[in-house]
């Protein structure tokens, strides 16, 4: 029984030292870890875009590439045929949720700036989004805190790669046409009966 005595308070004093253990977070300012510690490796997919890419594919299209803007939305997605031109080379976009819900996004240069209610300025520009089929201005107020440029991941699905026939600034060849005029006009006449 001596024995157990002897033993039992190192053990109890050691399980006290224990449970003071495992209470700071990885990369705290106490920890010692630098910050990020524990965190995973930046995805290559939120890398910035290759800006001589997003270049090319903005201006094949008739976009200046420092107005090309991208927003994330909760529940929304990028219609990637609305990717267009505003005005005259401004960028725009509409993400969609299951419902039918829109927001729309729009840049322009800063003529447009003090104009719309959901409105940020970047740079040498200014984006701004609307909503439709029953958006709410806290979507919208979300949505326009998460305007940014685009990454590498979303460069491609946002600026597909063009088709080299379509940019060359040639005329697309139909190959279904004569080669000697477009055959005239058609014969919409009708046939008059008895002659």
């Amino acid at each position: 029984m001596i024995r157990a005595v002897r033993v039992l308070p190192p053990l109890l004093l050691a399980a006290a030292l224990l449970t003071g253990c495992g209470t700071e977070k990885a990369g705290s300012a106490d920890s010692g870890a630098p910050a990020g510690a524990g965190t995973a490796p930046t995805d290559a997919g939120t890398a910035p875009a290759d800006q001589a890419e997003l270049a090319a594919k903005a201006k094949a299209l008739g976009m200046a590439p420092e107005l090309v803007y991208v927003t994330d939305a909760p529940g929304f997605t990028l219609a990637q045929q609305s990717v267009g031109v505003q005005g005259d080379d401004g960028f725009s976009a509409a993400y969609t949720d299951r419902t039918g819900a829109v927001i729309h996004l729009y840049t322009d240069h800063l003529r447009y700036a003090g104009q719309h209610e959901y409105e940020v300025v970047e740079k040498d520009c200014v984006v701004w989004l609307e909503g439709e089929g029953g958006v709410s201005g806290a979507v919208l107020g979300k949505a326009l805190r998460a305007v940014h440029r685009p990454t590498a991941g979303e460069l491609d699905t946002l600026l597909p790669t063009l088709d080299p026939a379509f940019t060359d600034g040639e005329p697309v060849q139909r190959g279904d046409l004569p080669t000697n005029g477009d055959g005239g006009p058609p014969d919409n006449s009708v046939p008059t009966p008895g002659l």
